[in-house]
């Protein structure tokens, strides 16, 4: 008998907001088509759609979970599923994206962020979908801070900040009452999802730190030659230089926000050397750190002058 084939997994990485934790897309472009993708993805960053229109379908662990206008998802980082509308129809959506450790930070400071996240292994397709009957304060939180994101009132963004932690916490009180027993059959089926999935979450929360590849093989229970293939089968890089690119997008937050030296970040996102840290740099961004600082400082003090002139306070 054949083996049965393995799906194809993409990751699909989006860069939040410098100054703000939560990353809105919506508007015409998001329509889903009826088209099923055989590949699956996953994502860096926790996602929550909403459908606005139409039905159809999403794959996720195995699951064909069906879903209606008004549903709105929820799909934890690194969770591979894909979605499609039924035949002849074009689902609308609008997507939020964040990190609870982005989230929180400003709440909870110097807290562990773990424990604001579901247990990956424990989650069922099924409770990704909450549907607007049964979950009307979701639909309602979750498309206040839709609308507050695309109005972009006077305070929106404290008004939808506050609404997504609202959100974000309702969501974990619905997951911690659906949390199942982890039992051998859904780990077997989450490893052979996503089986590198520990490594991206260990990077996540812990980039700053020395890190080897045969440890990062060891949280995977793999050889260090099947786990550089099977890490760069489903990411497209190499373990290290997926790693690296996590310390160059955080010290890029840094080099926006803060007056910090460019040595001093380099420490702080993991480098162990100053010309190690300028090089993947350049390599990633197209410039040294210093001239990718300059003009994103150009480009803060320009954004921060229109809301100025804006408000009528120039």
């Amino acid at each position: 008998m054949p083996r049965k084939k393995q799906p194809i997994i993409e990751y699909r990485h989006y860069s939040l907001p410098i100054h703000f934790p939560i990353l809105l897309l919506s508007g015409e472009r998001w329509k889903i088509s009826d088209i099923k993708s055989e590949h699956l993805h996953f994502h860096n960053h926790l996602e929550i759609g909403i459908c606005h229109s139409d039905s159809g379908i999403m794959e996720i662990k195995g699951e064909s979970v069906p879903f209606k206008a008004g549903d709105v998802t929820f799909i934890p980082r690194y969770l591979s599923h894909t979605t499609y509308s039924s035949p002849n129809e074009a689902s609308l959506w609008s997507y939020l994206f964040f990190s609870p450790e982005d989230l929180f930070q400003q709440s909870f400071k110097n807290s562990a962020y773990s424990n604001f996240e579901p247990n990956l292994r424990a989650i069922k397709g099924l409770n990704c979908i909450l549907n607007r009957e049964e979950h009307p304060r979701i639909y309602t939180l979750a498309t206040s801070v839709v609308e507050e994101l695309k109005q972009k009132n006077p305070f929106y963004q404290e008004s939808a900040y506050g609404l997504m932690l609202s959100l974000y916490i309702e969501l974990l009180r619905i997951h911690s009452r659906n949390e199942p027993l982890a039992d051998q059959e859904t780990e077997h089926s989450l490893i052979g999802d996503l089986v590198i999935s520990p490594v991206l979450e260990y990077i996540t929360k812990n980039y700053m730190s020395p890190i080897t590849i045969d440890f990062l093989a060891d949280l995977c229970h793999l050889s260090t030659t099947h786990f550089r293939r099977k890490f760069h089968e489903i990411m497209g890089t190499a373990p290290l230089d997926f790693l690296n690119s996590t310390r160059i997008e955080e010290a890029c937050k840094q080099l926006k926000s803060t007056d910090a030296s460019i040595l001093s970040i380099s420490e702080q996102v993991g480098f162990q050397s100053i010309s190690n840290f300028n090089r993947c740099f350049a390599k990633l961004m197209g410039q040294s750190p210093k001239a990718w600082r300059k003009g994103a400082q150009i480009e803060v003090q320009s954004a921060k002058a229109s809301i100025l002139e804006f408000s009528g306070w120039v």
